[in-house]
């Protein structure tokens, strides 16, 4: 395997990671701005206060994307399987 190689695969995972989290982080952030709003006018101060809303949100984005992460997941992990060996250097 050379450095090229390696540094591919490399970068194809850290661009998968990224694409998979970024539903859940960016609808877990967008949560967790607007309760901390209701906190701040409300002054209510409970560190609780943002948790259910963001178990909820993050729940429903994996329902809803859960079937186009798997794929992603599944299609990354076929095309490692199959370069297998044009990384060992036998193909």
């Amino acid at each position: 395997m050379s450095d090229a190689s390696a540094i591919h695969l490399a970068t194809q995972a850290m661009v998968l990671v990224a694409k998979l989290g970024i539903p859940i982080l960016g609808v877990s952030l967008l949560i967790g701005i607007v309760f901390s709003l209701i906190q701040t006018m409300t002054q209510i101060q409970d560190f609780s206060f943002t948790f259910i809303p963001k178990l909820i949100g993050v729940a429903i984005v994996l329902f809803v994307t859960g079937t186009w992460m798997l794929a992603q997941i599944q299609q990354f992990t076929e095309s490692l399987i199959n370069s297998i060996p044009h990384l060992v250097g036998g193909g």
